[in-house]
């Protein structure tokens, strides 16, 4: 087996960076940078979004493989002291292959157009004052909106800044994207819904620009300000990011233990319901 790995920096990641390196090695596993078959993230979710940006014109090819070194992540399936288990799995195992949907963010500009993807979220604000955009869906105009800004989900990143400023948490097995309001101002010229909008895969929104405005754009963990946007077009990517999942861990259980908390739960449940 080929991998690669990438770890967050400090130094209880690269210890059980080495470490994994010691097993892989044990396993016969081969290193490989550059073309890997598995993808391993030590750290947290900000290290496997660093990940899949990493290798995201390998999509087709490569499945990642988060291990949390601090909270439970929704990307991580595996705790620190879990390495062992973890290698062993990868050498004598096959891992189920889940697919997690994402979002393509297609710019016009005025020096042409670019594209960009997401595993988590893409937002919109304005630079020195409130974001002023018409809003379409399918190319046919839905709101104006003047505000703090927008927040554009995927699925798993429905669990993210979409869901503290009130949007629905997605099952990430739902392809779609939700649109979120970052405090919308409501008067007579601008008018929003005021509640998250959830688009199936085949539909799509632009972001149309209203007034020459600094934009600054935050793609996952990539922060981009440019002045000569025109418009944005986001929808559902027909490329898909692939986990190995070498062990069951539902979605809906990674969200009761990120929010509300597995042990509390219990202790709240009678003993029927448990």
């Amino acid at each position: 087996m080929k991998y690669a790995l990438l770890d967050r920096g400090d130094s209880h990641s690269q210890q059980l960076a080495k470490r994994f390196h010691q097993l892989a090695a044990d396993k016969g596993f081969a290193l490989s940078p550059k073309s890997p078959e598995i993808v391993i993230s030590i750290g947290g979710d900000g290290t496997l979004l660093h990940a899949f940006h990493t290798f995201m014109d390998q999509l087709y090819d490569v499945a990642f493989v988060g291990v949390h070194t601090g909270h439970l992540g929704f990307y991580a399936d595996w705790r620190a002291n879990e390495l062992d288990e973890l290698v062993e799995m990868m050498a004598t195992a096959e891992p189920k292959r889940i697919m997690y949907p994402l979002a393509q963010i297609d710019l016009e500009t005025s020096e042409g157009p670019a594209r960009y993807l997401a595993l988590n979220e893409f937002t919109l604000k304005g630079v020195d004052g409130t974001l002023v955009a018409q809003i379409n869906i399918n190319d046919e105009i839905f709101e104006m909106f003047r505000g703090d800004g927008i927040v554009i989900s995927t699925p798993t990143g429905s669990t993210a800044y979409n869901k503290s400023v009130g949007g629905a948490v997605i099952h990430p097995s739902i392809p779609s994207l939700q649109i979120a309001e970052i405090a919308s101002i409501n008067n007579r010229v601008y008018r929003t819904l005021g509640s998250s909008v959830i688009l199936p895969q085949h539909h799509h929104c632009d972001i149309i620009s209203k007034k020459e405005q600094r934009l600054v754009l935050n793609i996952d963990h990539l922060n981009i300000q440019r002045d000569d946007i025109r418009s944005i077009r986001c929808k559902v990517s027909t490329d898909q990011i692939c986990f190995a999942r070498y062990r069951p861990f539902p979605f809906w259980n990674r969200v009761r233990e990120a929010f509300l908390g597995y042990e509390e739960n219990r202790n709240g449940l009678s003993a029927d319901q448990q």
